[in-house]
């Protein structure tokens, strides 16, 4: 079979541009952002939703990640090029066209707003507000040094988003979670930043360790988990939630501190740890034990 015939015949297309798509979007990290949506899901239902209501909250969030892994390799692919970290990704190695990727931002936001319109009213309502943060979020380092604030956030509305798609309403218990995944994603994005610190001093990106040094990023980052933890065990109280979720949180925070202990300003090594690449199993963990607060 010829590569032109590979790419033409539906089991060519198939078999190698789908898997490229994958990739680029990181499909397996919807395994850290479902896990918090699916708990501002359950919390607000107060157990389980129904599937109707699960299965558009999950294509929801599924063309909305889309549209910003999509867009934010397609803003980026110039400099991914210089960037040792990311000169390996699609489009920086030719595996992938720009408007391929342009086209996977098109779908993921058709699907987004069709999913949202299954929902409810101010779920379709937001969904521009949304659509456009994750877009936009993309642009903030190349301004300000709180650029990992913006994805924090960016991350945040999954949580937000799913109780609003099970009451039609924004209540502060959500806002509250949200506050946990932006102080908790936040953080890990100071502490990516620190590997990137020297392509980011050679090409004006805009970062917080760049800005105050990797020791005070590390410090922070320790100070947001730390609030992040505080403010997920309120909000356990504040729902009056069984024991099961306190459970949950002690074995997440415990998961957490170990990370932060691993790295050292002089001495990110451990940043290539698996335990870093795991993070979706804190969330896991977070998902199971709250189901069983809730459940039980």
């Amino acid at each position: 079979m010829s590569a032109a015939h590979a790419l033409t015949s539906p089991a060519g297309f198939i078999a190698t541009r789908v898997p490229r798509y994958l990739s680029t979007i990181r499909i397996w990290e919807s395994l850290y952002a479902l896990p918090f949506c699916f708990m501002g899901m359950f919390l607000a239902a107060d157990g389980w939703p129904g599937w109707s209501v699960f299965i558009w909250i999950t294509v929801a969030l599924t063309g909305v990640r889309t549209l910003g892994m999509a867009a934010n390799r397609f803003l980026h692919r110039k400099e991914d090029v210089h960037n040792p970290r990311t000169a390996n990704r699609h489009l920086p190695t030719g595996k992938l066209k720009p408007f391929e990727v342009f086209g996977l931002m098109l779908v993921g936001t058709g699907v987004f707003f069709y999913a949202a319109a299954q929902l409810n009213g101010l779920a379709l309502a937001l969904a521009p507000v949304a659509a456009a943060y994750v877009v936009l979020y993309s642009f903030a380092k190349y301004y300000p040094w709180a650029c990992h604030f913006f994805l924090g956030w960016a991350l945040a509305i999954s949580p937000s988003a799913a109780w609003i798609a099970v009451t039609g309403r924004l209540d502060p218990e959500a806002v509250l979670l949200s506050v946990v995944v932006a102080l908790w994603a936040g953080g890990f994005d100071i502490v990516y930043g620190c590997a990137d610190i020297d392509f980011d001093r050679k090409y004006g990106v805009n970062s917080f360790p760049k800005r105050f040094g990797i020791a005070a990023a590390l410090r922070t980052t320790r100070v947001m988990h730390a609030a992040s933890a505080t403010a997920l065990l309120a909000l356990g109280f504040w729902l009056d939630l069984s024991f099961y979720y306190f459970i949950g949180w002690a074995i997440a925070v415990s998961l957490l501190a170990l990370e932060n202990s691993l790295l050292k300003p002089d001495d990110l090594s451990k940043l290539r740890s698996p335990l870093f690449q795991y993070n979706s199993v804190i969330s896991m963990v977070l998902l199971l034990f709250t189901i069983l607060a809730v459940e039980l």
